[in-house]
Parts: C-alpha cells; sequence; structure tokens
C-alpha cells in the first residue's frame, strides 16, 4: 500500500495519540477507596476491658450550625500575611485575639477547583486525572461528609461555584449556582452569592450553610495576586465574614451549642496568578475556624499551624455528629476538641484511627506488618485499659489524667502513622494499560524511524507492507498470541484493569491494531536486511553524509529527552516578569507597530486595512481593562471587561482570515494561480498573529515581535539563500517553536494555562468558544512557527512534495520525546516529584502530539490544495 510520507506520518502521529491516551488512562490512578457499603456498619464502639461501655454510639455533634466560606484561591498570606493586616482586619483581629483557631492547609496537586472540594469533603486524595474532569464534573459517589449530613436529616443550603451543584445533585434544600470558567467576571460572581446572605441568616431552616466565593481566583487568572483588585477583594470578603460571624454569635444566645464558621481556601495562586501545580503559593491555603467553643484567655497567643487539607472531612464529620467518611485520609484537628474532656477526647480519636485502619486493610494486603497499624493495636489497648480504670471511680484524677494524656499521644502517632501508610499507597496503576499503551507508542515511533529515508527522499512516498500473503498470515499469528495474552492478563489481575473491563470488540481492535503496527516493522526489519530496503521496493536515493545542521538538530533532539529527567528542567523553564504601566503603555505601542511592519508587506489591501484597525482595537482592549494607558489617560480610570474593543478586534481576526480562506479556493479554481495561493496562506498567518496580539498576556508583545523578527530574518538571510531541504527548516521550526512557548513565561506546569485568554470579549460562559482561545494562546509559539513554515515551504513554487517531507520531520521530532518520557515516567512512577513534577509534564507531551496529529492533516490537506493546483 503506497503512501505519500505526510499521509503515513499523520497515521502514526493519530496511532501515538491512541498509545498516549491509552496509558494516561493507566498511569493516572484510581485513588484509595473504600468498596464498603456506607451505612453497612454501626459506629466503633468505645474500647472496654472487665467491664461494659455505653459509649457506643456516635459522640452528640460539637457545633448547632456549620457554615463554610470558601474563597476560591485564599492564599495562606492573603490572610496571614500583610495584605491580610491591611485589607481584612476583622478576620486578622479573630485570628489573633478572638476565638478560633488558625491554619495553613496544604492541598496536594492538582490544585484545580474540583479535585480540592473533593478532599475537603471525602477527606481522600483524589486522582490526577480529575485535572481533566474539573471541566464537567461528575457525581459524587465516593463516601463523603454532604452526603453523610442529608443522610442524617441536616439542611444544607449552597451559594457559588456550580462545580458543587455537580457534584451534589439533590443534597440542596436550596441552591444558588454560578459558573467557575468565566473569569473575566469578577464583581457579579460574587454578588449571586452575597444577594442571598440576608434572608438567609435570618432564618433557622438550616444546619449547614456553602458559600463559595470565585472573585478572587478570577482576579488572580486576570492580573496576577499583585494587581490592585486583590485589596478591594479582600476587604469585601472581610466584611462578609464579619456579617456572617455577628449574625451567628447573636443567634448562639437562644442555641444549646456553639456555631462554627469555617473560612478556606481551596487552592492557592502562583505569582503568575493561575494554579494547578505544586508551587508553595498553589498549595498553601488559608483555614481559619471561628466558634466560641475556642475561646482563649488574655495572652494566649496562637500562631498557625500546618495540617493537611484532607483534615478537615474528618474535623467537619466529628463537630457535625457524623461518621467519618471510609475513605478519608486525614486526622482529627486536634485543637477543635483539645478543650473537651478526656474520655471524649480519646473517643473522636479512637474513631478516626478505626476508620483510617479500615481503610488501610482494604487496600494493603499485608497491612498487619504496618508500623501504623501495629501501633493503632497498641494505642487501642492502652485504651481499653483506661477505660477500665475511669469506669472503676477509685483512681485519682492526675493518674487518670495522666494515662489519658499517654493514651492520646499514641493515638496521635497512629493517626500519623497511618496516614502516611494510606498516602503512600494511596494510588495504584494500570500496568496492562500502560504496556499497551506504550507498545503502541514506540511501534508508531519504529515505522517513523525506519521510514526516514523514503519518506525524506524526493519522491516522499512508501509502500507499507501490509497486504501481502505472508505479512497477512503473520497477522493472524500475532493478533491470536495477543487475544491470549489478553485472555490470562485478565483473567489473573488482582485489580480493575481499563483494557479487561471494554467489550470485545473495542479491545480486540486495540489488538488488531497492535498486531498490524508490530507486523509492519518486522516486515520492514526483514526487508532491510534482505536487500538494504526500508518501507518500499525502490532503494534510497540518496546515501550523502550527515550535514553540520543534521547533526546540530539531531543533538538537539537528543538533549531535549534528555532534559525530560531533570525536575529542575521540567519545573523551571519561565520566569518572566511584567513592568509599570506608563513603561508597558510604550512597550506595547512599539510592539503592536513592529507587528504590523512584520506582517502587512505580503498582505491584500483589504487585509493590510483590517491588521491595523484590528491593532489599534487591541491598544484599547488594554487600555480598557487597565493594563495599558493612552497618552492623554491618567491611571484613575475605571476599569472595565473591554469586551466591544476585543469583540471589534474579532470583527477583523475573522475578515482576515476569511480573506485568506477565499485566496486559497480561489487558487483551487484557477490552477495556475500560484500568488493566490501563497497571499491566502500568508493571510491566514497574518490572522493568526492578530489573534495571538490580543489573546497574550501585554508583557508578551515584545515575545511575539521577536518571533516575528526572528521568522523574517531567518527567511531572507538563512533559510533560502543557503537552499536548506525541508527537514533541516522543519527541524528549526520545531525547535523555535518550542522555546517561544517558552519565551512567553509558560513551563511544564498545570499554572501555565491562562484560563483568562479564554474568556477574552465573553460576556458569559460559553464552552466550546472558551476552550480554543485558551488552548491558541497557550500554544500561540508552536502554533504561529508552524503555520510559517507551511507559508515557507509553499512560497517556494519548486517546493515540490515538501509539506509532506515537513510533515514527516514534524511528527518525528515531536515523537521520540513523548515516547522516552513514557518510558522514563514508567520507571519513576515512584519517585518523590513524579506527581508535582514529571506528570504535568506527561500531560504536555500528550497535548502535544495531539497538536502534532492536527498540524500533520493540516499539511498533508495543503499538499493536497498545491498538487491539484
Amino acid at each position: 500500500m503506497r503512501l505519500g510520507s505526510g499521509t503515513f506520518a499523520a497515521g502514526c502521529v493519530v496511532i501515538e495519540v491512541l498509545g498516549v491516551a491509552l496509558f494516561l488512562r493507566g498511569f493516572f490512578p484510581a485513588p484509595v477507596f473504600s468498596g464498603a457499603e456506607r451505612q453497612a456498619e454501626s459506629p466503633a464502639p468505645e474500647p472496654s476491658a472487665g467491664a461494659t461501655s455505653n459509649w457506643t454510639e456516635l459522640p452528640p455533634p460539637l457545633f448547632s450550625k456549620v457554615v463554610i466560606m470558601l474563597i476560591d484561591a485564599l492564599r495562606d498570606d492573603f490572610v496571614f500575611g500583610s495584605k491580610g493586616v491591611k485589607f481584612m482586619p476583622y478576620t486578622t483581629y479573630l485570628v489573633e485575639k478572638g476565638s478560633s483557631l488558625s491554619f495553613v492547609a496544604e492541598a496536594k496537586p492538582p490544585t484545580v477547583t474540583m479535585p480540592r472540594i473533593k478532599a475537603l469533603l471525602t477527606g481522600s486524595l483524589p486522582g490526577f486525572i480529575d485535572v481533566v474532569r474539573n471541566l464537567n464534573s461528575p457525581t459524587l459517589l465516593e463516601d463523603n461528609v454532604i452526603t453523610r449530613a442529608k443522610a442524617a436529616g441536616k439542611r444544607i443550603i449552597f451559594y457559588g461555584d456550580e462545580t458543587w451543584v455537580k457534584l451534589f445533585p439533590k443534597h440542596f434544600v436550596e441552591y444558588d449556582g454560578t459558573t467557575s470558567f468565566f473569569v473575566s467576571d469578577y464583581t457579579e460572581v460574587d454578588n449571586n452569592v452575597t444577594r442571598h446572605l440576608d434572608k438567609v441568616l435570618k432564618r433557622q431552616d438550616w444546619d449547614v450553610l456553602i458559600l463559595h466565593y470565585l472573585g478572587l481566583d478570577h482576579i488572580g487568572h486576570i492580573s496576577g495576586p499583585s494587581s490592585p483588585l486583590i485589596g478591594p477583594k479582600l476587604s469585601e470578603m472581610d466584611s462578609i465574614l464579619m456579617k456572617i460571624h455577628t449574625s451567628l454569635l447573636s443567634e448562639e444566645r437562644e442555641a444549646l451549642l456553639p456555631s462554627l464558621l469555617a473560612l478556606c481556601g481551596d487552592h492557592g495562586m502562583s505569582e503568575a496568578g493561575g494554579h494547578g501545580a505544586s508551587s508553595m503559593e498553589e498549595v498553601n491555603t488559608a483555614l481559619v475556624l471561628i466558634s466560641s467553643a475556642f475561646e482563649r484567655k488574655p495572652g494566649d497567643v496562637r500562631h498557625p499551624t500546618h495540617v493537611q487539607q484532607t483534615d478537615l472531612a474528618a474535623t467537619l464529620s466529628i463537630g457535625l455528629g457524623l461518621p467519618i467518611p471510609k475513605s478519608n485520609t486525614g486526622s482529627l484537628m486536634f485543637r477543635v476538641v483539645e478543650r473537651r474532656p478526656m474520655r471524649e477526647q480519646l473517643r473522636f480519636l479512637h474513631l478516626n484511627t478505626v476508620q483510617l485502619s479500615k481503610l488501610l486493610q482494604e487496600n494493603v494486603p499485608s497491612y498487619t506488618k504496618e508500623p501504623g497499624f501495629e501501633q493503632f493495636k497498641v494505642s487501642e489497648r492502652l485504651h481499653r485499659n483506661w477505660v477500665r480504670l475511669h469506669l472503676e471511680e477509685n483512681n485519682s484524677e492526675e493518674a487518670l489524667f495522666n494515662l489519658g494524656a499517654k493514651v492520646r499521644r499514641q493515638y496521635l502517632d497512629a493517626l500519623r502513622m497511618l496516614r502516611l501508610s494510606l498516602t503512600r499507597r494511596a494510588a495504584q496503576y494500570d500496568v496492562y494499560s500502560m504496556a499497551v499503551g506504550t507498545v503502541l507508542v514506540l511501534e508508531a515511533l519504529a515505522l517513523l524511524l525506519l521510514g526516514v529515508p523514503q519518506a525524506l527522499s524526493s519522491k516522499a512516498e512508501l509502500d507499507v507492507p501490509l497486504l501481502s500473503p505472508v505479512s497477512s498470515l503473520l497477522f493472524g499469528l500475532l493478533l491470536l498470541a495477543l487475544a491470549a495474552l489478553h485472555v490470562v492478563v485478565c483473567t489473573a489481575a488482582d485489580s480493575s484493569c481499563y483494557l479487561c473491563g471494554l467489550p470485545w470488540l473495542a479491545a480486540g481492535g486495540v489488538m488488531a491494531l497492535t498486531a498490524a503496527l508490530l507486523c509492519a516493522g518486522m516486515s520492514a526489519l526483514t526487508r532491510i536486511f534482505a536487500g538494504g530496503q526500508c518501507l518500499t521496493q525502490t532503494p534510497p536515493q540518496s546515501t550523502s553524509r550527515w550535514s553540520e545542521l543534521d547533526l546540530l538538530s539531531f543533538l538537539g533532539t537528543v538533549g531535549h529527552v534528555l532534559s525530560l529527567g531533570a525536575s529542575s528542567f521540567i519545573e523551571e523553564e519561565h520566569q518572566t516578569c511584567s513592568d509599570h504601566k506608563a513603561e508597558l503603555s510604550v512597550l506595547a505601542a512599539v510592539s503592536l507597530t513592529m507587528i504590523f511592519v512584520l506582517v502587512q508587506k505580503r498582505c491584500s489591501l483589504t487585509s493590510k486595512v483590517a491588521m491595523a484597525f484590528g491593532l489599534l482595537g487591541i491598544y484599547c482592549y488594554r487600555a480598557a481593562i487597565g493594563n495599558v494607558l493612552f497618552p492623554w489617560q491618567q491611571d484613575n480610570k475605571d476599569i472595565s471587561k473591554g469586551i466591544t474593543e476585543a469583540r471589534f478586534v474579532y470583527v477583523f481576526v475573522l475578515g482576515i482570515l476569511f480573506t485568506g480562506t477565499k485566496d486559497l479556493l480561489k487558487s483551487q479554481i484557477i490552477a495556475a494561480d500560484f500568488t493566490a495561493r501563497t497571499v491566502g496562506l500568508w493571510e491566514i498567518h497574518s490572522g493568526l498573529v492578530l489573534l495571538a496580539a490580543l489573546l497574550l498576556r501585554p508583557h508578551n508583545l515584545p515575545v511575539l515581535v521577536l518571533s516575528l523578527v526572528v521568522q523574517t530574518v531567518m527567511t531572507q538571510f538563512i533559510w533560502r539563500p543557503l537552499r536548506h531541504g525541508a527537514a533541516a527548516v522543519t527541524v528549526m521550526h520545531y525547535w523555535f517553536g518550542q522555546a517561544f512557548f517558552y519565551f512567553q513565561g509558560n513551563s511544564n506546569s498545570i499554572a501555565t494555562v491562562d484560563i483568562s485568554a479564554g474568556f477574552v470579549g465573553l460576556d458569559a460562559y460559553m464552552e466550546i468558544p472558551a476552550m480554543f482561545l485558551t488552548a491558541f494562546a497557550t500554544y500561540s509559539g508552536p502554533v504561529l512557527w508552524a503555520s510559517h513554515l507551511v507559508n515557507f515551504l509553499t512560497s517556494e513554487a519548486s517546493s515540490g512534495s515538501a509539506l509532506r517531507r515537513a510533515c514527516f520531520c514534524y511528527a518525528l521530532v515531536c515523537s521520540a520525546p513523548a515516547s522516552v518520557y513514557i518510558l522514563m515516567v514508567t520507571s519513576l512512577r515512584y519517585h518523590l516529584f513524579i506527581w508535582s513534577v514529571f506528570s504535568p509534564k506527561l500531560l504536555y507531551e500528550g497535548t502535544h502530539l495531539l497538536a502534532t496529529a492536527a498540524v500533520c492533516i493540516f499539511f498533508t490537506a495543503v499538499d493536497q490544495t498545491n498538487t491539484k493546483a
């Protein structure tokens, strides 16, 4: 079967995308989970020896009402640092002198909203794959505090981020959800929550009130933690907290139990304003528990202590008199109950350790050898002795207290060790899916490598040997062998495998594809050894030695692959900063002018006019949202969302893209119109440049200009005069695209993704446009360099099959790092930084491979257009 090298490369990359997806499905594991029925067991009774304890039921609740005020992206220093002192005076007073307990709660990556809500309410460690589920949260089926509270008859009211409504669709007696993804809005999204407060606080028909404020997080996405909007937003939150606390205090005069107000954040905020990764600013969140039960004596100074975010689930369960969620891996925050009688303290700690020990038994076969379990048994035995002595009533209070303090220390040590044991085993890998995905990726890469000589020849065609009788027989034998292996693995597997759960038709398709690729690779190797041929019946036409440029490209690819093994290289490829507003205004104006000069030269008159107005609109948009200033404007103008100005730019972007597409269609009708084709492709490129200038942060406009300058210089003085081949030019475009990805200030951290770019010009949440704009803004560097590559190769009238060779090279230089990285993370899956550093990079490699497949398909389509023309 004869294929063009571009089509062949596109097919290989699509197969690699499938393999990476299968690998990720197995690599991102399911968290530690309890499969027991939620209401199947009675609470563990108090340990007793020699006497019968009457403490067999759950302890009564500690609080009459609980209010959870969750402020999205509430970094710890926003409350406990200088910003808190300046902008949150009431909260600061409560932290320093009031009836409160302060904590710095550590959130485990991924630090995005939905996984963090799950951690707060289930006490478990969500899987890394929840990063994807965060976009459309499914119903939470795991045991959690909200479900327990509803089952116990608690009346729960919620206002805020609609993620809660998706996770708990039938749990609230009253709710009002707002979308969390429209990050351009930082006022209405909070006003929609606060407008219900006065009415709800006057009512007595609720037990739990949950408020999720989004404005602070949205400001971070728009302009970062140093934005002048941060202070007023913190002040707004402080006044709301004061209103809630005052109302709760007034109601406590008639209540038998105190109330609890929990101020917390789901995650922090990076210095760039995003979140998702593992920097200190992203994982450290503020947690303040406010209640008259925590009354402190004069002079009692309490500093914030560090806890795990998962500890809140057990603490809220104890506070509401509920069973602790079965999948909880957190510990009770002991400071909450330290003023309770000794017997109650030990009872609470015993319930927590029993729950953790049962979870350990369900997930660790050799649980009896775990230090935490052994410590738990020792603690329970000492507790039993203490209860016996307590019930005898003839022992001194001092002796009982001293023994109780010893039991308490034992329990706290057991909790710590049990949590460590569960955290180490918080994930299990689906090795079978990982192995099959890796095989698919490596087979596709091997075919690309074997096809290099002929794919880069003048014809750029390959003869893939899949239809010969020998290949057919080999394919049948391999398919039978793989089917047998599949049955054996799925029969012997002691844990769930994704592939084993697929229908036989789908699993058979994966096995057939694996067998076909293996058959093609073996046939190609056989031809190499038999006749010196590779995937073709014609010998290679070029046996020249590598040039210095070829060697440099090869070494660059190898160097990039090797750098993937170093966590520092993966985390710190960025580090850029912005300027002051006056300097930034001048810089933005000069940059936009330079963009026009560099791009307009090959455009039609219509596109030149549209480009000029579009760039002017970009400056107006930046001025409207407060990034830059006009010369006559003072720095006190009210900041708007710039929706009208951004839509003004979109009109010209679409106009330029439409003009370019029209010229391409014209070249199809008039076969000899080479000029129309080249102008059309350049106009599409210039439209993408205009869109990038709109979406990028203003301090990145000089980076965009520099990218265009490098493209111009390389075209005029390197590639065209020196007549470099398509392969060398493609590799250079690929690496320049990679370089400018990092020059934008990006890194391989999830926090790199600038969500605010997805809502430029939108006044409501629209999923498809937002996803497209966010993806384009993130990968604008590689996209613009790939677009320039198409323009350069097409502009050469004698290019022949250059686009096909370019597609093949592009696929090869992208596939090699992704394939090797899969092998590397497999070997490093128990590394300390596997979830914080290496896993986010794996997601980027998978996304980049998907983008490469799209680029290859585009290259092939343009090549077909050139052929017809």
